[in-house]
């Protein structure tokens, strides 16, 4: 599953809000990243004829406000919105929003991660929690929270139609109010049992398990597959590992894993054109018997029920 480009986006757009395709940013505003902003409701103009938008990963970063019944589904997962939610999307996790009704507000914004260099931060986007495979991509939000949200959107959407010369650093300003106001309202982890060196190693093997993902062609395949291949990149002894991972997650180094690959198996089967023997060479397996007796044994059907 290739990720779609900024270029596919704003053609679709076009499509969708009916607008001629020139809402493209100039070649001047490219030099400095990519950063754009829009109205749900222009999505919606031609629902139900051209809506809902396809599963796919993107090349940017989105986040998006949305009040409605809806539903977002990324990787494997189906989250319903009944009312207001906050949603975040990243080039490491397919997606798609599906609108339950024609009444549909909110706003959205586009970036690349140049957009926010010149930020002096510590940390870059794509290290940040909001943008991890692991954290919550969509939060629904209170009446109160909507409106705190919506006000940063809106002074966006007043600053970017602005001749303001500073206008993008302004701008780069509010995304990052923005940014934070959605990791304030993740859901908070809970903390690791352990010393704080065996918390650290989980949490290095679970990032390390993360940037295996996603698989975006048949011909990619897992860089570490075993509890050992993970266990030598972190420069650990596998029985180590092993026995970190038990007492901080409960789980085993290969239960871990094994439930990693399945759930990409399971994201593969239903939203890729993909062989099943494709998948499974994909995902490290020798063969297609392997894979099937792993799919079995992780959701007590087989790849072809699974896929229907």
């Amino acid at each position: 599953m290739k990720s779609k480009s900024l270029e596919a986006f704003y053609t679709k757009f076009a499509d969708l809000a009916d607008a001629a395709p020139n809402t493209m940013p100039s070649a001047a505003l490219r030099e400095v990243g990519h950063f754009n902003i829009f109205r749900v409701a222009d999505l919606m103009r031609s629902y139900p004829n051209k809506l809902p938008m396809t599963f796919d990963r993107q090349e940017y970063y989105k986040i998006c406000l949305i009040r409605g019944h809806s539903r977002v589904e990324y990787a494997d997962k189906v989250v319903e919105i009944a009312h207001n939610a906050l949603w975040v999307a990243t080039s490491r996790v397919p997606y798609r929003w599906v609108p339950h009704t024609l009444e549909q507000t909110g706003y959205f914004c586009l970036f690349t991660e140049a957009f926010l260099l010149p930020a002096k931060t510590s940390v870059a986007a794509e290290d940040l929690p909001i943008f991890q495979p692991a954290a919550c991509p969509v939060v629904e939000l209170t009446d109160e929270q909507y409106a705190t949200v919506e006000t940063v959107f809106e002074k966006m959407a007043q600053e970017i139609a602005s001749g303001y010369t500073y206008k993008y650093d302004l701008l780069r300003a509010h995304l990052w109010e923005l940014i934070h106001m959605g990791q304030k309202l993740q859901p908070t982890p809970a903390p690791l049992p352990g010393h704080n060196a065996s918390a650290r190693v989980a949490a290095l093997f679970a990032e390390l398990l993360e940037r295996q993902f996603p698989l975006a062609t048949p011909q990619q395949q897992l860089r570490l597959r075993t509890p050992k291949d993970y266990a030598d990149h972190l420069a650990v002894h596998v029985n180590h590992l092993n026995r970190v991972l038990k007492e901080t997650t409960g789980h085993t180094t290969s239960a871990l894993i094994g439930d990693r690959v399945a759930q990409e198996a399971r994201m593969l089967l239903r939203q890729t054109s993909w062989t099943v023997s494709e998948i499974a060479d994909s995902l490290g397996f020798s063969d297609v018997a392997h894979f099937c007796n792993f799919f079995k044994r992780q959701t007590s059907l087989t790849p072809g029920d699974f896929r229907g």
